[in-house]
């Protein structure tokens, strides 16, 4: 896995799903800065639950 840039998550939900990366982490920035949700605390959480090997 070297596509990982902070934590890993984009990487990890982008590999388990079959998704592009890419896509995904402008997808997080753009909730964040639009404010949609908690997307921060979103990938908090996802960060605690992806498995350590990413």
């Amino acid at each position: 896995m070297t596509e990982r840039k902070i934590l890993g998550v984009c990487a990890w939900l982008a590999d388990k799903f079959g998704l592009d990366v890419g896509g995904l982490r402008v997808l997080f920035v753009a909730a964040a800065i639009l404010g949609l949700g908690s997307p921060i605390f979103v990938y908090l959480i996802l960060y605690l639950l992806k498995p350590s090997s990413y």
